[in-house]
């Protein structure tokens, strides 16, 4: 399990599990609770890889990040902890 805390956004944390390069399960704490648990149905099951090319840049009004560019980042820094293991 990988525990990302997210930064400027309305959610606080977002936890996820990889199994291989396939993300099996995510759980985006706070937030637009009905969102999120949109975003995270659509990406369990998906690559790691497709799901941070779909979601990494997507904004939340001014804000310069959103809850699925946040997910984008927290999948890659998971990734990365995963291949230094």
């Amino acid at each position: 399990m990988y525990q990302y805390k997210t930064k400027g956004t309305c959610s606080s944390e977002i936890d996820l599990e990889l199994e291989g390069d396939t993300v099996k399960s995510v759980r985006i704490i706070g937030g637009c609770n009905g969102n999120g648990k949109g975003i995270c149905a659509l990406v369990e099951g998906m690559k790691a890889d497709e799901a941070i090319r779909r979601l990494k840049g997507i904004k939340c009004g001014f804000k310069p990040t959103s809850c699925p560019d946040q997910l984008a980042i927290a999948l890659s820094q998971a990734k990365e902890q995963q291949e230094r293991k």
